[in-house]
């Protein structure tokens, strides 16, 4: 006769290859049915963007087969809950479990395109994502999803006004770019960069997030020291192109997070534009900025290189028409994206498991 527990000490050798332990362990396994030879369970991941799910699920397939009966008929359910160890008051942002920040030392490598991109590819995955535009002075998130003529609405929540981040492509959205004409320039002070941001951080309902994207402006300035003084940052990600001009800039960006007093982790170095892969020519790949440069940066930092964003038609005009290139069916830049998102999730995972939780900047002055 098989019995819970000899489920449960079959399973008990089945390990997470991230986390190190084994997912009896790790509390992942939940809801244990015996119907004579046929078993179901469930298995509850750190992420729904862990590209090791269906390793996992063979794992256990197999483990009970070899330990329990060899002849068992095995149903395996996968879900999710996104891991979280914020241990701050939760004051602000109390429903957002990740905080991402998406930085470089330099404008135009690309920051926007991969923060949409990313948003919407960890939503597919089935996680609860929100995007932040913190590019006060360059907002370019409402072209990129198509909301440039669309306005934010307000709500009152416990007697105070919220704004209502938009919706599009099932992730939540808020810019400065929906509450000012786009033909207009911010020119604004940092004091105020850094106030409009805390109140984009404050005073937009976000409800229940398993991750905000935020997209950080281009450098190493207010906004970024605004940013780890109202929230603790789970973790960020490094966008970079080949070039030595923006590999030098993007090393900027990591010695600053890296500073003692930030400590903000980096969850790993993306190159995004590293080769050019025409629309006829899908398996070609041409190298037009150099090669490696971002790869180079993350093993002399020891840091994850989490992969190669390709110079793609559709990705250009997806920014430009409003529909991201991982909504669109080029599979070139979607499959890119996708590996993106569930690399930085595995990163998310396994930074919330192993190191302490993100402390707020105090800064006195």
């Amino acid at each position: 006769m098989i019995t819970k527990e000899a489920v449960l000490e079959a399973l008990s050798n089945v390990q997470e290859p991230d986390l190190g332990k084994d997912l009896v362990t790790l509390n992942m396994i939940q809801d244990i049915t015996i119907d004579g030879k046929n078993i179901s369970f469930t298995v509850i991941l750190t992420t729904p963007a862990c590209p090791l799910k269906e390793m996992i699920e063979r794992a256990c397939v197999k483990a009970i087969h070899m330990l329990v009966d060899k002849d068992a008929v095995v149903t395996v359910h996968m879900t999710a809950n996104v891991n979280s160890n914020r241990k701050d008051n939760k004051s602000v942002l109390p429903g957002v479990k990740n905080i991402i920040v998406v930085a470089s030392g330099k404008g135009g490598v690309g920051k926007s395109t991969v923060s949409v991109n990313l948003a919407i590819a960890l939503a597919q995955e089935g996680a609860k994502v929100g995007l932040l535009d913190a590019d006060i002075y360059g907002p370019s998130i409402p072209i990129m999803l198509g909301m440039r003529d669309e306005r934010p609405k307000m709500t009152d929540i416990d007697g105070k006004n919220m704004i209502v981040p938009i919706e599009r492509f099932g992730i939540k959205a808020m810019s400065i770019g929906l509450l000012i004409d786009e033909k207009q320039a911010v020119i604004w002070r940092g004091p105020m960069a850094s106030s409009a941001v805390r109140q984009f951080i404050t005073d937009v309902y976000w409800e229940e997030l398993d991750y905000l994207v935020i997209d950080m402006p281009p450098g190493t300035g207010d906004v970024h020291l605004t940013m780890v003084q109202t929230v603790p940052v789970t973790g960020a990600l490094i966008v970079s192109t080949p070039q030595a001009v923006a590999a030098a800039d993007a090393r900027k960006a990591i010695m600053m997070l890296k500073q003692a007093q930030i400590n903000v982790p980096i969850l790993g170095i993306v190159e995004n534009m590293a080769y050019f892969t025409p629309l006829e020519l899908p398996d070609n790949k041409y190298y037009i900025f150099g090669k490696g440069g971002a790869k180079q940066m993350a093993e002399q930092f020891d840091l994850p290189f989490l992969g190669e964003i390709p110079i793609v038609q559709g990705i250009r005009e997806g920014g430009d028409r409003g529909i991201p290139a991982v909504v669109d069916d080029e599979p070139v830049a979607k499959n890119a994206f996708i590996a993106l998102a569930q690399a930085v999730a595995r990163n998310v995972a396994m930074r919330n498991a192993n190191m302490a939780p993100t402390k707020i900047l105090e800064i006195v002055n």
